[in-house]
This record gives C-alpha cells, sequence and structure tokens, in this order.
C-alpha cells in the first residue's frame, strides 16, 4: 500500500506493448486505416446518393430505417428495444433530412480522421456510437466487427495515431489530465 492507502497495480506486458508502446502503432496504422477507409467509402456512397444528400435527401434514411423495422418484425421478436424504436418513430424519422447529413457527413469524418490518425481515440469513440445504431436498428453486417476494431482503437489512444496527425497534434494538446506544450506555453505567457 502506498503512502495515502493507493495502491498501484502495474499493467500486464503485453498491454503496455499492445496500447502504450510506440513498437506496436504499426498494428494500429494498419487497423485505423482499413477502418478509416471503411467509413470513407460508406459516407462517400451517401454523399453521391441524392437520397441521403441532395433533392432527395432523408428518402434513403426513411427507407432504410422502416426495413429495419419490417426486418425486425419480420424475425418474430424486435431487435431493438422499444426506446430505441421510440426514437427513431418520434425523433429520427420526423427530422430525417438532419439525421440524413448527420450520418453522411459523421460517417465521412469518422473516416477521415482515422486515415490521418487525428484524435483516433475520440473519432473511434464516435464509430462506436454510429456502429450500435446501426446494431440497434436491427442491421448487424460489419459492425459487430467494427466496434471491436473501434474500442481496441480506443484503447490504444496513446500510439494508436503515432503514425499519423496524433503523433504531433498529442504532445501540442496534452490530455485534460496534462496539458500539452500549446497550452503550457499559452499558462506561462499569462
Amino acid at each position: 500500500m502506498g503512502n495515502n492507502g493507493v495502491i498501484n497495480i502495474p499493467e500486464p506486458k503485453i498491454s503496455r506493448l499492445l496500447f502504450a508502446d510506440t513498437r506496436s502503432a504499426w498494428l494500429w496504422l494498419i487497423l485505423r486505416v482499413y477502418l478509416g477507409w471503411e467509413w470513407v467509402h460508406a459516407g462517400w456512397t451517401k454523399l453521391l446518393d441524392p437520397g441521403w444528400i441532395g433533392a432527395n435527401a432523408g428518402t434513403s434514411l426513411v427507407a432504410f430505417l422502416n426495413n429495419a423495422e419490417q426486418c425486425s418484425k419480420a424475425c418474430g421478436a424486435a431487435v431493438a428495444t422499444s426506446w430505441y424504436w421510440y426514437f427513431i418513430n418520434n425523433v429520427a424519422l420526423p427530422h430525417s433530412i438532419l439525421f440524413s447529413f448527420l450520418v453522411t457527413y459523421g460517417e465521412l469524418l469518422v473516416g477521415a480522421c482515422l486515415v490521418i490518425g487525428a484524435f483516433t481515440g475520440i473519432v473511434a469513440t464516435f464509430g462506436v456510437f454510429l456502429n450500435f445504431n446501426y446494431l440497434l436498428a436491427g442491421i448487424v453486417s460489419v459492425n459487430p466487427l467494427f466496434i471491436v476494431v473501434e474500442l481496441l482503437l480506443i484503447l490504444a489512444w496513446r500510439n494508436a495515431g503515432w503514425y499519423g496527425a496524433d503523433h504531433y497534434l498529442l504532445p501540442g494538446l496534452g490530455t485534460p489530465w496534462y496539458p500539452g506544450t500549446l497550452f503550457k506555453r499559452a499558462s506561462q505567457e499569462e
């Protein structure tokens, strides 16, 4: 036990290697770029579809959600929980144009940031949020695989963007508990 009753439990070596050591950054580079490309492709496809963004914005989202609900009913059991269907029917569908833009640009932003390695841990969190929403709507597809990769990227936030923009962003910005060089200079100038 430490001085103030604090017990420090050391990380296992494999955990340190995977999630905190830059020697494993190449692994996260491969997974990050793969996942980012998949998100960019999904968002770009929607961007070019007038049913998502354009003259008929929102119609593709409405079709997607209605199809998910019909599939759920055809299975004989609700795939999504009742509160989620309430959200879909009372929030998402009435504002389908807004949600169509949010989904399209959200996918593009998540993908672009993952590809360039900017704010990897935060962006992977938004990816998990998108994938969970697709799962709750009853669409399994690649969503479980993406969630696993995104959760690993969140755990590896310190080195997942080492070969990317985070290599420069993280030392400058720091974290909420340890300010980076940009904030240290700003506080010294005041």
